[in-house]
């Protein structure tokens, strides 16, 4: 994916838990370089490796999600495999930790997370709701709305995944996609 946009959810008269059902196969958004991706449900293995500049949100991912990633942004409004952000050097990710799991979950070579229920964490809060926003009117994501409605008892569930500090000078090397500049 180079630009455009995907919408992916549940066809109105789906009798499933979208949040809790497969919707996308296995390496979706390999290797891509922009775009935004909003998908109700999760995605399989290996969601977002290599990418460079797009934007998603799921609702949950298989193992090794953010391979590699260098740039752009994911938000995972779930549960996610092992081997998170394996090779991970820039752009960020949020993820929504409800069994406070997370952190035995990525690979903890190349990052770091923090939760962002802290006012010096307000910019990123105002961009997780925005994505949040655009994400439930795609979608007309159940769960996305749900996260809305109280997103003051979400925050503080949410990891900011981004570059270990010596790492951030390789980030900054590519523009971030746009409206991300302030939050990178």
């Amino acid at each position: 994916m180079a630009a455009g946009r995907i919408v992916v959810r549940p066809p109105r008269a789906a009798t499933y838990v979208a949040r809790e059902t497969t919707i996308m196969g296995n390496t979706c958004l390999y290797g891509a370089t922009g775009g935004t991706l909003y998908a109700a449900g999760t995605a399989g293995e290996r969601f977002a490796v290599r990418n460079s500049g797009a934007i998603a949100v799921v609702e949950g991912v298989g193992d090794h999600c953010c391979e590699y990633m260098t740039g752009g942004v994911v938000c995972v409004l779930g549960r996610t495999g092992v081997n998170f952000g394996a090779g991970f050097t820039g752009g960020f990710a949020y993820v929504l930790d409800l069994d406070r799991d997370f952190v035995d979950r990525y690979n903890h070579e190349l990052i770091d997370i923090s939760r962002i229920h802290s006012e010096a964490m307000q910019t990123h809060q105002l961009h997780l709701t925005g994505l949040l926003e655009q994400h439930v009117a795609e979608t007309g994501s159940a769960w996305g709305a749900e996260i809305l409605n109280d997103f003051r008892s979400f925050a503080g569930k949410f990891w900011l995944v981004k570059t270990q500090g010596r790492f951030h000078r390789l980030a900054d090397r590519k523009p971030a996609p746009r409206g991300v500049e302030d939050l990178t």
